[in-house]
């Protein structure tokens, strides 16, 4: 029997923060380093040998699953991907979630965080928290660059994405190691969850 493995990253420094974080390229708390690892032995008391491995292009996700392979003592390398980052989440970036539900209300942020197609603001192209004006996105195509996304937006990159280069691969052991938003679309389609 083959397994597909998702995994959410550790928690990362903005986590920590209650900061909404999206394409910021946040690296792992201490404790989220902690996760991973403890994620490893599971895996590694499971006995998965794990054939094929992938990541978002986000350091959170990536670390997440170098630290995955470590405590499993897989030498290979991953594919990386930044069709499998975390939903873009616009203006909210970068702000704090509890002074935002003060600001905002409960129900209007539990609306962007949980509802399917329901976008915050756009943010500001300007803004240093912007992907345009992160490094490790300058190899993307800037048509491709959100300015904001709504779990269905980020289902329609992780989706396609994952049909074109993972899905034939599931007659062996497959671990993705990605996010919140990423990993809930990725449900999404496998267990063909209602929009709501």
């Amino acid at each position: 029997m083959s397994h597909l493995i998702l995994i959410r990253h550790g928690q990362s420094e903005w986590n920590l923060e209650k900061r909404f974080t999206g394409w910021v390229d946040v690296d792992l708390a201490a404790n989220g380093k902690l996760e991973a690892c403890k994620s490893g032995e599971l895996l590694k008391e499971k006995n998965i040998k794990i054939d094929h491995s992938f990541s978002s292009l986000q350091i959170r996700a990536i670390n997440t699953l170098k630290l995955v392979h470590n405590t499993m003592r897989i030498k290979e390398t991953f594919t990386k991907a930044w069709q499998l980052n975390e939903r873009h989440y616009g203006a909210l970036t970068g702000l704090n979630k509890d002074e935002m539900k003060k600001t905002l209300g409960e129900d209007k942020v539990l609306e962007f965080r949980r509802s399917w197609d329901i976008r915050p603001e756009p943010l500001n192209k300007n803004n240093p928290y912007h992907p345009i004006n992160i490094e490790i996105y300058k190899n993307i195509p800037k048509d491709k660059i959100p300015d904001t996304e709504s779990l269905k937006d980020t289902y329609k990159r992780v989706i396609p994405y994952f049909e074109k280069n993972i899905l034939d691969k599931l007659n062996k052991n497959v671990i993705i190691a990605a996010h919140g938003n990423s990993v809930r679309a990725l449900c999404k389609y496998l267990f063909n969850i209602d929009n709501k």
